[in-house]
């Protein structure tokens, strides 16, 4: 494999650059070596001194000067001149080519049935999220988010007793201890019965009591719990591949360390997709 393209006129500047350096090195260096050997030190002496050692009051060096100099117009003619923002690099053209795969795997993938997605999710989630949330995505005891429990009404009720955090929506974080045990599971089977629509086994009994309770959440989430403009987490996807596409995006600050934001293109939009699709499979 050709390690370096000449054609590449990045790689010919750099390799002029080199070039230049080492040899201004070398002649400034051979200058002082010489000078030190031939020299005899001399002049007025600075004012203060380090047990006793002296410094004398030394004029620029002449060669770093230059050799600074140099340096400050090389820089500003390689991105100025050298360097033009639309020139052709090696790393310009992978990038193009990541582009064209990443446009081709969209337009095939574009409309995915189920089990496409679960397929596809599984193997995202095996590389990219189970170091932290385990194989079987229960948070490995606790280092990280507890996954197959992600969607449901019992999540829900954790995240109100005890908070909810790392996600940097503008309203801050969800404070713990809200309500109690008992309004808690009443406002998550109103949410998922009402709000996110998700009623996944929502208690009828507690959805009126939860309804009545429901403005405590709905000063940061809104009366519609769509989050008031994405000031906060918009509930009514609560427990559908949008809501994990949406922390996905956000990035989130756990217990272990930060979950990345995957809106680096890491990932395409149908692999977020997919994993949310998988994630909310294992809690069911």
């Amino acid at each position: 494999m050709e390690w370096f393209n000449l054609s590449d006129n990045v790689n010919m500047l750099t390799l002029l650059g080199s070039a230049a350096i080492v040899l201004f090195t070398l002649f400034v260096a051979g200058k002082y070596l010489k000078q030190i050997r031939d020299e005899k030190s001399g002049g007025e002496l600075l004012e203060h001194n380090w047990d006793g050692i002296g410094e004398y009051k030394n004029p620029l060096p002449f060669g770093w000067a230059i050799v600074f100099l140099l340096t400050i117009v090389w820089t500003i003619w390689y991105f100025l001149v050298g360097y033009p923002l639309n020139a052709y690099s090696q790393l310009g053209e992978y990038n193009e080519e990541v582009r064209a795969h990443n446009a081709r795997f969209e337009q095939k993938w574009a409309n995915p049935d189920e089990a496409t997605l679960m397929g596809m999710g599984e193997g995202v989630y095996l590389v990219q999220c189970a170091p932290c949330h385990g194989i079987t995505a229960d948070g490995m005891d606790g280092k990280a988010t507890d996954l197959t429990v992600w969607g449901s009404e019992k999540a829900i009720v954790d995240v109100i007793l005890n908070g909810g955090k790392g996600l940097n929506y503008p309203l801050g974080e969800m404070p713990a201890g809200l309500l109690d045990e008992a309004s808690a599971k009443a406002v998550a089977a109103y949410m998922t019965q009402e709000i996110s629509q998700t009623a996944k086994g929502a208690d009828a009994s507690l959805v009126a009591m939860g309804e009545a309770l429901w403005p405590t959440c709905a000063a940061c989430h809104g009366e519609d719990g769509k989050g008031m403009d994405n000031m906060s987490p918009d509930l009514t996807v609560y427990g559908k591949p949008a809501f994990a596409v949406e922390v996905l995006n956000r990035g989130k600050h756990g217990t272990i360390g930060d979950m990345p934001a995957f809106n680096d293109g890491r990932l395409s939009d149908v692999q977020k997709l997919a994993v949310g699709t998988y994630i909310l499979s294992l809690s069911k």
